[in-house]
């Protein structure tokens, strides 16, 4: 279980956390969106569902915007545009 964080294309990046549990998927996200420029969009991939509540309600309190959730066999990919 690694944490990975890299550059897909220009503007887009993705942060895989699958495996951790709260509050680490938060907590990377966090810092994710920290190191990325203000449009710039963050791809989360995670595995744990209370993440989900998480994630989400960190994004509203800090101004970034989900502009696609999706969940497939317990799968999550958030798609974050950061404000």
């Amino acid at each position: 279980m690694a944490m990975t964080f890299a550059k897909k294309e220009e503007g887009v990046y993705t942060l895989d956390v699958t495996g951790y549990v709260c509050p680490h998927p938060q907590i990377y996200t966090k810092k994710a969106l920290e190191k990325i420029r203000s449009g710039e969009m963050l791809e989360v991939i995670f595995d744990n569902p209370s993440s989900s509540e998480s994630v989400s309600a960190m994004c509203d309190n800090n101004g970034n915007d989900i502009v696609e959730k999706n969940s497939d066999g317990g799968r999550y990919v958030f798609k974050i545009v950061k404000g």
